[in-house]
């Protein structure tokens, strides 16, 4: 069972200026937005399969997670290979 979080791309020009790029309109009727890079969104997305999968090798060892941490480092503490990640990345 995959999840995917619904996204668009947000981009600024040279002045300054946002424009919303969402060829399937998906956001059309909102009003507002948050910004998230796209690495860190894909971490999230991933994040949230291995826990609807229960698939976490082990999280008490996780231990205390320092708040500079990024998110995307918790697949390392947590035993996932590179191989891991890829075939958790072909289920989008």
């Amino acid at each position: 069972m995959a999840y995917k979080i619904d996204n668009a791309i947000i981009k600024k020009d040279r002045n300054g200026r946002i424009s919303l790029i969402d060829p399937e309109n998906v956001f059309g009727d909102e009003d507002a937005f948050i910004a998230v890079k796209s690495e860190d969104l894909i971490t999230i997305q991933l994040l949230i399969n291995g826990i609807l999968s229960n698939d976490f090798k082990n999280w008490k060892e996780l231990g205390n997670i320092p708040d500079t941490e990024p998110l995307k480092s918790l697949f390392v503490r947590l035993g996932y290979s590179r191989e891991d990640i890829a075939v958790m990345l072909k289920e989008f």
